[in-house]
């Protein structure tokens, strides 16, 4: 049996300064044996040219999609629904202000031989110098959350075939024929709701493969956190408890 090619999905919007570092993270992998898809997410900066500039060297094949729908679920599922129409059977994300460890494909690759989907670890950018409480206080606040979703009513439902696991839409991956049979990832504005939970609770109702994976690391960037503080960001993952006054504010990412 052939592998399956695997695409790795990048949503980015306005990300020109900082997509380069993630780029610089996907041509250090261990593993090269995989497709880029960059959906260009309605930017108004120079982002899909610098992906076209790194395209150039690159040592896998890069491609730049343009969705003009703004929402980080929006462009994902554009990504992951063109890479399956192009032949992928692997599908895998982070996002344009993250930097995958350098055995990030070839992890999530050996997990996805006998799982559907794989659910990563997040921790925070070194090169943005957390603090204490940014490296240790935040993830464990998270991680808390998470087990209160394991909990909740809405979570465990009867037709839920697998148990709720902590999932960050900027590590994940999954089979091409799980995404399209539980209707991938929700197409939906950003402030309206957790696309990756979605994604996650769609796939527990058809699938009980799915994995939490800790030694699956990709660093994180604190921008959020840091505009808007450890209590709002935390309501804002919690079913979007608090959200900014303005769009542009919502579309930190």
């Amino acid at each position: 049996m052939s592998t399956p090619i695997l695409a790795v999905i990048v949503p980015a919007y306005n990300e020109a300064a900082s997509i380069g570092g993630t780029l610089a993270a996907l041509a250090r992998q261990t593993d090269h044996g995989f497709r880029l898809i960059v959906v260009d997410n309605a930017s108004t900066d120079d982002t899909a040219g610098v992906v076209r500039r790194f395209a150039v060297t690159a040592p896998f094949p890069v491609e730049v999609v343009t969705e003009t729908e703004r929402g980080a679920g929006t462009a994902a599922d554009t990504g992951f629904r063109h890479a399956i129409a192009t032949g992928a059977g692997y599908l895998a994300r982070t996002d344009a202000d993250c930097l995958p460890a350098s055995d990030w494909v070839a992890t999530l690759r050996a997990y996805l031989r006998d799982g559907d989907l794989v659910c990563g670890r997040s921790v925070p950018r070194r090169d943005e110098r957390p603090t204490w409480a940014e490296r240790h206080v935040f993830p464990a606040a998270v991680r808390l959350a998470a087990v209160y979703g394991r909990y909740r009513k809405a979570h465990r439902r009867p037709e839920f075939r697998s148990p709720y696991v902590l999932v960050h839409g900027h590590n994940l991956a999954l089979t091409a024929d799980l995404y399209l049979r539980c209707g991938g990832t929700a197409r939906e504005a950003l402030e309206e709701g957790s696309e990756d939970v979605t994604l996650l609770n769609r796939a527990r109702r058809v699938t009980g493969r799915i994995v939490r994976a800790e030694d699956l690391v990709v660093e994180a960037s604190l921008r959020r956190l840091r505009a808007w503080g450890a209590r709002r960001t935390l309501l804002w993952y919690w079913d979007r408890r608090w959200r900014p006054p303005t769009s542009s504010q919502v579309h930190v990412r």
